[in-house]
C-alpha cells in the first residue's frame, strides 16, 4: 500500500497529514516529530502493528510542502 504524507512548515512549526484518511493529522516543532506523530497515528487507524515496516520516502519538495510516499504491507 502507497499513501502520500504531506508536510506544511508553518510559522510556529510543521503539520502533517494523510490527506486520503480523515482526521489522519498531527503538529509539532520539527518536521521529524510531526512525521513520526502521523505515522503512529495512521498506524492506529490502520490497526496495524507498531514493529511493522514502513518506509517514508521523500517525493518532492516545494516550499512550503513536502510530499513522502508511505510504503507498506496491509
Amino acid at each position: 500500500m502507497v499513501l502520500d504524507l504531506n508536510v506544511i512548515q508553518t510559522d510556529d512549526g510543521f503539520t502533517a497529514e494523510v490527506p486520503s484518511i480523515k482526521g489522519c493529522e498531527s503538529w509539532a516543532h520539527s518536521e521529524e516529530e510531526a512525521i513520526n506523530k502521523t505515522v503512529e497515528l495512521l498506524k492506529y487507524y490502520l490497526q496495524s502493528s507498531s514493529n511493522q515496516k514502513m518506509i517514508i520516502d521523500r517525493a518532492r519538495k516545494e516550499h512550503p510542502l513536502t510530499v513522502y510516499k508511505l510504503v507498506f504491507d496491509k
